[in-house]
């Protein structure tokens, strides 16, 4: 095939000719193109959801600030040990009428390491954990603050019920598992 000359304007150069699309064209078809196939999707969220088992796992009036209460959930294995504990502010996900009660997983989630109940309420940290000195902050839904971890510690959801604390679900992944809901061996 020959290369096209500059002046040529017949078909056998080009054979089929160019939409002309202007900018407005194009962001309008974009957008519509978007649209469509997002549709489809809305809604669709919920049906990941999973279903946690609900424990009692506390009292409210039983609390103590700083004092953690180890506990496991959702089931009873090693890497489901957890901490329920007071703090002296409020906190994401808190419970309670100053809304400063949470829970959160006792690994770090840099290589598993336990934190060992080792949580400063006055300060509203976990950690830091002991091979890598990373701090996660209780009160932000238990975001890495320094350290080598990349993810949050699994936060426990909790209700109230009068003065009984139950467990509902995790947020976060737990260490070490593809999902919370598989019983480990």
């Amino acid at each position: 095939m020959e290369k096209p000359t500059e002046n040529c304007e017949s078909s056998e150069c080009f054979p089929a000719k160019v939409a002309n699309l202007n900018r407005r064209d194009f962001l309008f078809g974009s957008g519509a193109a978007v649209i469509s196939i997002s549709l489809p999707m809305i809604g669709q969220a919920d049906v990941i959801r999973k279903e946690y088992p609900r424990k009692k796992i506390g009292k409210l009036s039983e609390l103590n600030t700083n004092k953690p209460i180890a506990f496991r959930y959702p089931w009873d294995h090693e890497n489901a040990e957890n901490y329920l504990v007071k703090l002296k502010e409020t906190a994401g996900g808190g419970i309670g009428k100053e809304k400063n009660v949470v829970a959160f997983n006792g690994l770090c989630t840099h290589q598993g390491a336990t934190l060992s109940g080792d949580f400063d309420a006055e300060e509203g940290i976990a950690g830091p954990c002991s091979m890598h000195w990373t701090t996660f902050d209780l009160t932000r839904h238990g975001m890495v603050i320094t350290g080598h971890a990349t993810a949050s510690l699994p936060q426990i959801m909790l209700e109230p019920e009068g003065d009984d604390i139950y467990a509902v679900g995790i947020q976060g992944l737990v260490f070490g598992f593809h999902d919370n809901l598989v019983q480990p061996e």
